[in-house]
């Protein structure tokens, strides 16, 4: 069990997941806090805000630091990744979420610190092999770009491994949508863009379908809030179930036209939806349906019910995004 002055890592502490991780950790009481990024865009440092951390650390200089000072640490949440699906250089993902998080792992395994790591449903590919999180199915997955790849390298690598972190989690994070991630472009929620989108058209584009037995709009995937989120990462971090490889979705999967007529009935208005083509760059490696299975996470204990999605949408919209505030 954590206690308030426990030193805890937070890797990615800047970004959307991590930030949002730091605000609910504050809240609980904790305030020894070791934030690690890169800390190169201002946009991100706004996440931190108000936080009540110890101090900064650059990702480039963690590794070092962890070696040196690791025997303070109580757990290292290892949040931070390159998490831009378009990307197509497999070398950046190489160094930054399969070599840099194997770093990680041997120092909290020969310091014997618990370590909770961001997985994600990327790995499940078009979903071939189904979307269980049981470890023999691990090395079947075909994810379909370099990010998903590099996620499920490092699972099957963490898999393999003899000497490990006394207890160690890989969360297969579904599609987490939520206050903090202003900073992420393109790569933000679809939530985020509607919300853009209607305040300066009043209208929104959704990505057409190239499938024809999926109609535009009906693309589906898991989406789960990140308020929901941090209650299965505070489950995993207060309760210690066994050790592995676990999905952190809703296990329902909406369509995007769900999510799209869901911020305009927050704000009140009238849905004006049309399409227009997914680009080129991410046509092809471009996820159809997500959906996660439960039934491992259940076995383990976690018996929390999810925000419907309309209500969590609602919650996003008007309390975050209408006044761009900050968790």
């Amino acid at each position: 069990m954590q206690k308030s002055d426990d030193l805890i890592v937070v890797t990615g502490g800047a970004g959307f997941i991590g930030s949002c991780l730091i605000a609910d950790l504050n809240q609980k009481g904790f305030q020894n806090i070791l934030v690690v990024d890169d800390f190169n865009r201002l946009e991100k440092i706004r996440n931190l805000g108000d936080k009540k951390i110890t101090g900064l650390k650059h990702r480039d200089d963690f590794l070092i630091w962890l070696d040196t000072y690791g025997e303070e640490v109580h757990m290292v949440y290892h949040i931070g990744a390159r998490t831009d699906t378009a990307e197509s250089d497999s070398r950046i993902f190489d160094e930054l979420n399969l070599e840099y998080s194997k770093r990680i792992w041997k120092s909290c395994s020969r310091l014997k610190i618990p370590l909770l790591y961001a997985s994600s449903a990327a790995t499940y590919g078009l979903g071939e092999s189904g979307y269980q999180d049981r470890h023999d199915l691990v090395d079947r997955l075909v994810p379909l770009n370099p990010y998903g790849r590099s996620k499920n390298d490092f699972d099957a690598w963490a898999l393999r491994q003899t000497s490990h972190p006394p207890h160690w989690y890989g969360l297969k994070f579904f599609n987490v949508f939520g206050p903090n991630e202003y900073h992420k472009g393109r790569m933000a929620s679809v939530i985020f863009h509607t919300h853009r989108q209607i305040q300066k058209t009043g209208a929104m584009k959704l990505f057409r379908s190239h499938r024809a037995d999926i109609q535009d709009g009906q693309q589906s995937r898991d989406f789960i809030y990140i308020k929901d989120l941090l209650k299965m990462i505070d489950f995993f971090s207060r309760n210690r179930p066994e050790s592995g490889l676990y999905n952190c979705g809703t296990g329902t999967a909406r369509t995007f036209y769900d999510l799209a007529t869901g911020v305009f009935s927050a704000l009140k208005m009238e849905p004006k939806i049309s399409f227009i083509d997914t680009p080129l760059d991410i046509r092809e490696t471009y996820q159809y349906f997500t959906q996660a299975d439960l039934s491992k996470v259940r076995a383990a204990g976690y018996s929390h019910t999810f925000m419907s999605l309309e209500k969590a949408i609602h919650d996003y919209v008007t309390a975050y995004l209408e006044t761009d505030s900050y968790a």
